[in-house]
């Protein structure tokens, strides 16, 4: 059903108006996905900081949210009508049509997040047989916290509160079960 990436690629810096880009082609396959299934679609990738988007931490974190997916869509007997994953060098991400409740698809992935130490690395983003896109904050529930100091990560990111070089070796430790 889900197939990992493979965990070797080589490591390139990404652009601003690359990331934008890849951004705009991911939102035009989200529509034509919904188009064509016209059911809740799950559309996941890597929240990483910096300019390297895709390497195999990446893609080892990409890989545990692929199997939390498998093992949250089995439990809950999902029907998964369609599937498929892209190794971007903007990062990886995967598309998958599934036949059931937008809402409840949503605030399961998110109990997945929260279960997971790299959990807050993974962005499910769920839409609807509409497109109706739903997110945490709708659904009333907290936003993301910083992978160093428990604030806000929006605000941490923003601000950039904390080293790259910090905040690498603290996904390196939660992605290799080190903490």
């Amino acid at each position: 059903m889900f197939c990992p990436l493979p965990d070797t690629q080589e490591q390139f810096e990404i652009s601003l108006p690359e990331l934008l880009a890849s951004r705009d082609a991911r939102q035009a396959r989200q529509q034509q996905w919904i188009g064509l299934h016209q059911v809740t679609l799950i559309s996941f990738t890597v929240v990483f900081p910096g300019a390297v988007k895709d390497n195999s931490l990446v893609r080892h974190v990409f890989n545990q949210g692929l199997n939390a997916l498998k093992q949250v869509a089995l439990c809950r007997q999902w029907v998964l009508l369609s599937q498929q994953s892209w190794a971007l060098s903007t990062g990886p991400e995967c598309l998958v049509a599934v036949d059931a409740d937008a809402i409840e698809v949503k605030k399961t992935l998110i109990e997945a997040e929260e279960r997971s130490p790299v959990g807050r690395l993974w962005d499910f983003d769920v839409f609807d047989a509409q497109g109706k896109q739903y997110s945490r904050g709708q659904l009333n529930l907290p936003a993301r916290r910083c992978l160093i100091c428990e604030k806000e990560a929006k605000i941490c990111a923003r601000h950039r509160a904390h080293p790259l070089a910090d905040v690498l070796s603290r996904i390196a430790e939660l992605a290799h079960g080190t903490c």
